[in-house]
């Protein structure tokens, strides 16, 4: 990975700087302030979808005061740049959800497929509240009406990397959300 402060390449492909980590922390923090009003006194439980979500989740919960419980589920959709078109869930939950409150953290909406198929299997277990969080929203490409709580920023129709979202297991370690060039 050949990366500066503006652009990185990942394998063949060029991305340039959309937010740089600064500006993604002060609306972590933002996020995390608003659920610490909202779900105050009520042990809500964190669930990261992995693995694109892991660094919004490790930061938003460090910025949750209160106390909280966190958990993990991973669902995929993605082949390379583009969504499958199926969600396959890889690994799920492995504790009762009945009267809890879910606040489910997810790194990008974009058809809102896997949000729509994993909001569905929450209700199922009858939770209190389902809360969701995602770090990036696509509205050009939503196809399925999923209910987001907080939007950490709207973004265009392109890829993106960096702050825990990868192109082939790469970039996810990049501080900053970079967008990829488009080609000419």
């Amino acid at each position: 990975m050949n990366s500066n402060i503006d652009s990185v390449q990942l394998r063949e492909l060029h991305f340039e700087l959309l937010y740089p980590a600064a500006r993604i922390q002060a609306r972590v923090e933002a996020i995390g302030q608003a659920l610490s009003q909202s779900h105050a006194g009520k042990n809500p439980i964190f669930l990261s979808i992995l693995s694109g979500a892991f660094v919004f989740a490790s930061d938003l919960i460090r910025c949750y005061q209160g106390d909280c419980e966190v958990s993990f589920v991973k669902l995929s959709s993605y082949s390379g740049t583009a969504s499958s078109g199926a969600v396959q869930t890889v690994f799920g939950l492995g504790q009762n959800l009945s009267e809890r409150h879910v606040v489910v953290v997810e790194d990008i909406v974009d058809t809102g497929r896997t949000l729509h198929y994993f909001r569905g299997l929450l209700e199922e277990q009858q939770p209190a509240s389902i809360t969701v969080v995602t770090l990036l929203r696509k509205p050009d490409a939503l196809e399925f009406p999923v209910p987001l709580d907080h939007i950490g920023f709207d973004i265009s129709n392109l890829f993106v990397v960096g702050y825990g979202l990868d192109y082939d297991g790469l970039g996810r370690n990049l501080p900053g959300i970079y967008q990829l060039k488009e080609q000419l």
